[in-house]
């Protein structure tokens, strides 16, 4: 097959931190191509997606301007030879792709606007228009407007290495960027109620509200002792932080779409202890990977359950559920589908 694949173009695909997104298009792209498929990326000038890339760009305010100069770019697929476009991006970039019989689908990573999705639906030709979820949770916020299924995200199980056992004192890890909706400051008082050590690694966003967060709630604890920021890491940092840890913390006060980290976390090994918000459910079984959890005291409790856990059980969910390979069949299977193959 020939495809076509969009991204926004704000991070480089792959991303060399931050860019959840932009790491699971690269890896799709990869086990694609070992398939034999011929994949066109459509992205950020600076990308590397080891594929044909046509680079392109928005203003920092998307704009009218980006709207027209874009569609420009993108109308053309429908005239390339190409069997299907899949995008992960503005749906506003392919809205004169709407009018072609070419197959498209829409990825969402992120919590739709149903309004967009309606929109959408009514202008695109018919039956030429497909979306997919990175879980049940965003799938069922426009099932009953669309045709939708979910397709969770996942990781290159060769990028992690896995730990066969987990030290008593090893500590707790926070990974992910500092603000309130993440939990950083409900990661420091776990550790402080169950006397564990924590790190927290990630970025701080440049937004007033998170610097104030950081400096309020979480800077004062930081010791070098029992707590720990070490600000953001690269792949190789993550995966030695993660496949040393005695528990991967989620305590997220917001309903997360899906949350890679998590799966980052099991493939090296760690059980996942989040709250019951958004797609954690999803990811994680109680008792088997980790817990799910409703309360701040059932997170202590939870803590000191992790030892009944095997950090290879939670590798194998990884390997059977959410790997890169399990990811990109999926997508593989809805192409055929669309495209009548």
């Amino acid at each position: 097959m020939k495809i076509a694949i969009i991204v926004n173009p704000l991070i480089p695909v792959p991303p060399e931190q931050y860019g959840g997104i932009e790491r699971i298009i690269y890896m799709l792209i990869q086990e694609l191509i070992k398939t034999g498929h011929d994949v066109t990326l459509y992205a950020h000038p600076d990308s590397k997606p080891g594929c044909k890339l046509i680079p392109y760009s928005e203003e920092e305010h998307y704009s009218l301007k980006d709207f027209i100069r874009i569609n420009r770019i993108t109308a053309k697929i429908a005239h390339q030879g190409f069997d299907l476009v899949h995008t992960f991006g503005r749906m506003s970039n392919i809205a004169l792709l709407m009018l072609s019989k070419i197959p498209k689908v829409v990825s969402y990573q992120l919590p739709p606007t149903v309004s967009q999705v309606k929109k959408a639906v009514k202008i695109a030709r018919l039956h030429s228009l497909h979306f997919t979820a990175c879980s049940n949770y965003i799938a069922g916020q426009i099932k009953d407007y669309c045709d939708v299924i979910t397709i969770y995200n996942g990781v290159d199980i060769a990028d992690y290495q896995c730990n066969d056992k987990m030290e008593a004192d090893a500590p707790l890890v926070f990974l992910g960027r500092i603000q309130k909706e993440k939990g950083t400051a409900i990661a420091i008082q776990l550790a402080k109620k169950t006397k564990r050590k924590l790190i927290i690694a990630g970025n701080i966003p440049a937004e007033a509200i998170h610097q104030q967060y950081f400096n309020e709630e979480v800077k004062p604890f930081i010791d070098g002792e029992q707590i720990n920021y070490i600000g953001p890491v690269n792949n190789v940092q993550k995966n030695e932080l993660l496949r040393k840890a005695y528990a991967f913390l989620m305590p997220v006060l917001w309903d997360e779409p899906f949350g890679i980290v998590m799966t980052e976390a099991l493939a090296c090994g760690a059980p996942v202890i989040g709250f019951r918000r958004g797609a954690v459910p999803e990811v994680v079984t109680n008792g088997l990977n980790g817990f799910v959890c409703d309360t701040f005291d059932e997170m202590v409790i939870a803590i000191e359950h992790i030892g009944d856990i095997s950090c290879t059980a939670c590798r194998q969910v990884v390997e059977e559920r959410f790997s890169s390979t399990v990811l990109a069949k999926q997508y593989e299977t809805l192409y055929k589908q669309l495209i009548g193959k």
